[in-house]
């Protein structure tokens, strides 16, 4: 917790930095991959600080968010190739491609469900952007879709956050930050029962 306290800290203190523009697109790019801060921390104090610039703080870091999931789809790619050697002297490797071409066929037959759930993983906060990018590539989920569904999902969640400072300014970011919890949990809750739905009806 204290590790990530600290990185909390430093992004609040790059989002009042002279460079904070790049610092975002920075941030917005990393964590798609491998950063654990969202960008949403820099997003809110930048955006009440320039309300007028709120939407386009908000298209920026949604663009390199775009970016940066590129990398992590294609280190989820590689990565799993890579590790085919190790995997297969641990005996591991037969099980897992198993289950990795399972979620390949069922993605295949069912595709719309599918991408519903890596729309609805991207828009909640709980599950890192890390894990739907990496696992996007492992799993070899078609790549126009793929950044359809991060541009939705990540996309409804800056936007919003840019809706609401522009029209509450520091009362959307108080009641952002007392709510995100039951927000969080309630998409998580979304997001188990329609991947369960589709389990039991295929």
């Amino acid at each position: 917790m204290q590790l990530f306290g600290k990185l909390y800290a430093r992004v609040l203190i790059w989002a009042r930095h002279r460079r904070a523009v790049y610092y975002l697109c920075g941030l917005s790019f990393v964590e798609a991959f491998i950063f654990p801060i969202m960008p949403e921390v820099m997003l809110a104090p930048m955006m009440l600080g320039k309300r007028h610039r709120a939407f386009f703080y908000a298209n920026l870091s949604l663009l390199f968010s775009l970016l940066g999931s590129l990398v992590g789809y294609s280190l989820g790619h590689w990565a799993f190739h890579a590790l085919t050697p190790l995997l297969q002297s641990l005996h591991l490797y037969d099980s897992i491609e198993r289950g990795v071409e399972s979620l390949r066929t069922q993605m295949n037959s069912h595709w719309l469900e599918m991408l519903l759930v890596l729309m609805l993983a991207a828009l909640q906060p709980v599950v890192p952007m890390k894990f739907v990018t990496w696992a996007s590539g492992i799993v070899g989920v078609p790549v126009l879709p793929f950044l359809v569904c991060i541009l939705l999902g990540r996309g409804k969640r800056v936007w919003l956050l840019a809706l609401l400072i522009r029209l509450f300014g520091e009362r959307a970011e108080r009641i952002l930050h007392k709510h995100i919890e039951w927000i969080g949990w309630a998409a998580l809750l979304a997001l188990v029962a329609l991947a369960g739905w589709w389990l039991l009806k295929h």
